[in-house]
């Protein structure tokens, strides 16, 4: 079982600062050569929401901050510790567009390994369409579907949650989205 506390000392030279494998592991781990803790390094959780107010319209915030700054996203951040993946989505959009929004569904979960994240992107209906910017967001609107700027989404998982939206609308039966396969993504390149 690994150790879950850090040593304590304060000297420059203590804690861990060697790359090693520890004895049971199979992978170079952050490692104290003192003590024996282990940093453990672990994927990241990027919660967000697809929200949508009565009339169809979609919460897009365009992004004050780097990476992508000034490109169009949905609200979505990491989790904080001691929430829940629903509660990080509705932080998220308050934050990010000033939105209160009322969860639905689990729409997707994406497995991005080359930044270590997992996105949990879920489904949800605004409460109000009284959306402004917050801290982290430049401008913040409500698009319809022929609206969206496509060529100015930030990020892959945008569209692909966009999408899916899209693609179960007036669906409550589903199971939560992966990543989009290369025929899926196809698919969704023909219909713009």
């Amino acid at each position: 079982m690994p150790n879950d506390t850090p040593p304590s000392s304060g000297s420059p030279s203590s804690g861990p600062r060697v790359m090693t494998i520890p004895p049971g592991e199979d992978r170079e781990r952050l490692t104290c050569p003192d003590c024996g803790y282990i940093a453990y390094r672990n994927p990241l959780i990027v919660v967000g929401a697809v929200a949508v107010w009565e009339d169809g319209r979609i919460l897009l915030c365009r992004r004050a901050i780097e990476p992508r700054k000034g490109y169009w996203t949905l609200p979505a951040g990491f989790m904080e510790e001691r929430e829940s993946t629903m509660e990080g989505a509705a932080r998220e959009a308050w934050e990010e567009a000033r939105a209160r929004i009322e969860i639905d569904a689990l729409l997707a979960v994406y497995d991005i390994p080359r930044i270590s994240q997992v996105q949990m992107i879920f489904r949800a209906r605004l409460l109000s369409p009284d959306v402004e910017a917050g801290p982290e967001s430049q401008e913040v609107g409500l698009f319809r579907w022929q609206e969206i700027p496509w060529d100015e989404l930030a990020f892959p998982t945008v569209t692909w949650a966009l999408r899916e939206h899209h693609d179960r609308l007036g669906r409550h039966d589903f199971a939560p989205a992966l990543n989009p396969t290369p025929d899926t993504l196809a698919r969704w390149d023909r219909m713009l």
